[in-house]
């Protein structure tokens, strides 16, 4: 006889948060259970999808009672477009998990002492914090149920999306070919709203197909919206094919409309199956092909395949207290390990003597380079390479032995090789950046053999999400 997948667990307390956002709880038999729209504080039942050894998987069947700390939603397509998977819960709850998130990640993981940790710092604007989005066209938008008339035994009818227009939107989770089309999304202050709106409805009148994803057919593509806090604006748009007639009049038509409010357009022909554009020619429509944003009193040019924090204001805070931990009297010899567009070492660089960036992609080294130039910083060197391979021997010996270093990985953390590295060079103290919690404490409980954590601080960069920054200050035990 097969064994029943799905089936229903009654009354789940929810007493923490998970990976991606999802609350756990356990089972009265103390089975773990993580479940898709659920709060701590919640009891619910649970409608499971997953069944592994040791835990279970599934998402909210029916809310028992509701978290004290759960909230309203205030966006209208909150639990379908998948992004700001916490808005119905309270934004100081948010930072209690967010806390405990860290805490946990360093009693379990890290297993070392902190010397101090600090409160979290929580984000000052709630909503319209990014200053980048980007935006997919479709021609299947994610219809939603209401929209769906079933065939008699409950599956979709082959035709459902006949006569459905096409939608702008995000990609859905677990649904890579269709998008939620966004109406109002509060992520990115205006007009950003008003320009996607504006440009769904100069494709739909002038008849411009949307992109199929699995056919690799249509022209229109992306849309990228960078918004700076100085009121700056570019957009990058992706079309499928160089047809350039059509590119004239959709670009002269959505300029037309906010020409006072765009800086510069640029455009990108991706015929690729995916909607990478980093490898792509970047053509100026108008405008000077970037932006400039500001840090504290530093300047940032950002390109349209720029990386840069999307979070300005939090961005300077995070770097903040990056300096704060440093501790910088003017005669140190910085090393910034994954310095991708050199904002960190750009942002430290008149507390220094002198700093040293290392980043794998050779064109965020360019734009540091860039940077560097544009804020008149004659003391930053920065080097395009695999942080475990330039690191080296040779390296310390033309470049010094640092006196601080400063890392800021991916969410995979650093290679093992340059841990070992850096345990052998022996700086005396390092600021490492995390947005992963987990790979951090990962790194440092290796990197406990030779240094002892003074300080931790977590940032929160992305309201209403389970993402979270964190700073540790090591230094090397005597």
């Amino acid at each position: 006889m097969a064994r029943k997948k799905n089936y229903i667990i009654p009354a789940v307390p929810i007493h923490g948060t998970a990976d991606r956002g999802k609350g756990v709880g356990r089972t009265a038999e103390g089975l773990p259970v993580f479940v898709a729209g659920a709060v701590p504080g919640d009891v619910v039942d649970v409608f499971v999808q997953k069944k592994r050894k040791g835990f279970a998987e599934g998402n909210v069947e029916r809310l028992v009672t509701p978290s004290p700390h759960r909230v309203e939603p205030f966006c209208s397509h909150f639990g379908v477009c998948g992004g700001c998977k916490w808005q119905n819960l309270g934004y100081e709850t948010q930072l209690e998990h967010k806390n405990q998130m860290v805490l946990d990640a360093f009693q379990r993981i890290a297993k070392v002492e902190v010397g101090e940790f600090l409160p979290i710092l929580g984000a000052p604007e709630t909503t319209y914090y990014r200053n980048k989005l980007e935006f997919a066209f479709s021609n299947k938008r994610w219809l939603l149920a209401e929209e769906i008339s079933l065939n008699p035994d409950g599956t979709k009818p082959a035709d459902t999306f006949d006569g459905v227009p096409p939608g702008l939107g995000f990609h859905r989770a677990g649904a890579f070919d269709k998008v939620v089309d966004i109406d109002h999304c509060w992520l990115q202050a205006e007009p950003s709203n008003a320009i996607r709106n504006a440009a769904r409805e100069i494709a739909l009148e002038q008849n411009l197909d949307f992109y199929d994803i699995r056919e690799n057919t249509g022209f229109l593509r992306n849309l990228m919206v960078r918004l700076c806090s100085n009121g700056q604006l570019m957009l990058l748009v992706s079309f499928a094919r160089p047809d350039q007639e059509a590119i004239e009049a959709f670009l002269s038509a959505l300029h037309n409309r906010f020409e006072d409010q765009i800086s510069t357009i640029v455009y990108c022909i991706n015929e690729k199956l995916n909607d990478s554009v980093f490898d792509q020619e970047m053509i100026t429509w108008c405008g000077a092909g970037y932006v400039i944003e500001n840090l504290g009193e530093r300047q940032f040019k950002i390109g349209p395949k720029s990386f840069f924090q999307t979070n300005s204001r939090q961005g300077k805070s995070l770097y903040d207290v990056v300096v704060d931990f440093a501790q910088l009297q003017g005669t140190e010899n910085v090393y910034d390990l994954y310095t991708g567009t050199g904002s960190i070492a750009l942002y430290v660089a008149p507390f220094c003597r002198q700093v040293v960036g290392i980043e794998e992609i050779p064109e965020a080294i360019e734009d540091a380079r860039e940077n560097q130039l544009l804020n008149q910083i004659e003391n930053a060197t920065f080097y395009a390479g695999d942080v475990k391979n330039v690191l080296s021997p040779e390296f310390t010996k033309k470049h010094g032995k640092p006196d601080l270093v400063i890392t800021d990985p991916p969410r995979a953390g650093m290679h093992e090789k340059a841990i070992r590295f850096l345990l052998d060079l022996e700086a005396p103290r390092m600021v490492y950046v995390s947005c992963n919690p987990a790979t951090q404490a990962r790194d440092l409980n290796l990197l406990d053999e030779k240094y002892r954590v003074l300080k931790v601080r977590p940032v929160d960069m992305f309201p209403h999400t389970h993402h979270i920054e964190n700073v540790a200050l090591l230094e090397l035990k005597v």
